[in-house]
Parts: structure tokens; C-alpha cells; sequence
């Protein structure tokens, strides 16, 4: 059973502003993410998997949009996003830690 120690761990920088830490088994997918540079002006494009989607909140403050809706969270809150379902982010605060649990996993997360 493989133990990751933060300090061991790389950081994928996917944009500016932007970078993940990846963690999967078969059929379960765990993404460490991490948003800095904000507050944004604007959300994300939305976006929608097949995938179903877990999102904690460990640091920061946000807007996540689900269907056109808009929730507004803040450290400890979870939000649920069932397959399919179009969503995005606008980070309000200059730091937001995110944790995402993806099942199946994301392949085009892999490289």
C-alpha cells in the first residue's frame, strides 16, 4: 500500500496559476489542486466528464457553478457533481486548495 509524503510529491502546473497532484487505483482518482493568482474576474468555461466528482474545499473561497447555478464556498464545504453535469469555478480569494475524488478515473488526467 503506497504512502505519499507531501514533501516527496511534484506538482503538475497545468496553467498559470494552476497546478495538480494526481493519485489514482483502479477505479478511484484523487486530485490535489491548487489555484493561485485570484481573485478571477471571471468562471472557468464549463465543462462536464462522465465521470462522477467529489469536491473539497481545503483552503480559499470560491464559486462553483453547477448547471448554471452558482454556490458559493468556503473551506470545509463539499460539493457533489453527478455525471454529466455541466460545471466551473471562480476562485474569490488569492489561494484556493481544492481536493477532487473522480470515479472512474480520469485517463486524460494520466500522461
Amino acid at each position: 500500500m503506497p504512502v505519499y509524503k507531501e514533501s516527496d510529491i511534484q506538482s503538475e502546473k497545468i496553467t498559470a496559476g494552476y497546478s495538480r497532484k494526481i493519485f489514482h487505483l483502479d477505479n478511484l482518482m484523487v486530485t490535489v489542486c491548487e489555484f493561485s493568482g485570484g481573485p478571477a474576474a471571471e468562471p472557468d468555461p464549463p465543462h462536464s466528464h462522465i465521470h462522477e466528482q467529489i469536491t473539497y474545499v481545503a483552503e480559499g473561497e470560491l464559486y462553483f457553478n453547477i448547471s448554471g447555478v452558482k454556490h458559493h464556498l468556503t473551506k470545509g464545504d463539499v460539493i457533489t457533481i453527478p455525471s454529466g453535469i455541466p460545471h466551473c469555478i471562480q476562485i474569490i480569494s488569492n489561494y484556493v486548495r481544492l481536493i477532487d475524488s473522480f470515479s472512474p478515473i480520469r485517463n486524460d488526467f494520466l500522461k
